[in-house]
């Protein structure tokens, strides 16, 4: 009776070890089951010109650099809901996006909105920051 006790005690935990294993067997790679295998580095959002917060004149140039980036044609800017024209400068490693805040603000806070629309939707990225304009 002992024996057959150790037995099942012995299977049920490599039983459960096993599926324990099997559920985290690709955790963070990037594939998935109903994905096709489709995996992607997410979009990085950096060295923002003006700086978050600082005060800039009303139709004045700002800048950021976008990583992991397949296409310029992925990235939108947008200020208060209004698509703004940009230029892309590809250096390899990143994109360096420029572009002018729209005419007419002035004396206001505004929000450059990028999103980064990719091929595959789970790689999408979103950010942004806040600028000043002065009058």
């Amino acid at each position: 009776m002992k024996k057959k006790n150790l037995f099942l005690a012995i299977c049920i935990l490599l039983n459960g070890s096993l599926a324990f294993a099997g559920a985290g067997g690709h955790a963070g790679h990037g594939g998935g089951g109903s994905g096709g295998g489709a995996s992607c580095i997410k979009a990085r959002l950096a060295t923002f010109t003006p700086e978050h917060l600082a005060t800039a004149a009303p139709e004045s140039e700002f800048s950021f650099r976008a990583f992991n980036v397949q296409h310029p044609n992925e990235i939108e800017v947008t200020i208060k809901n209004e698509v703004i024209p940009v230029t892309y400068e590809d250096k390899e490693a990143f994109i360096i996006v420029k572009g002018k805040l729209p005419e007419g603000l002035k004396s206001t806070t505004v929000r450059i909105n990028i999103k980064v629309n990719s091929k595959v939707s789970k790689c999408d990225a979103e950010g942004g920051w806040l600028v000043n304009v002065s009058e």
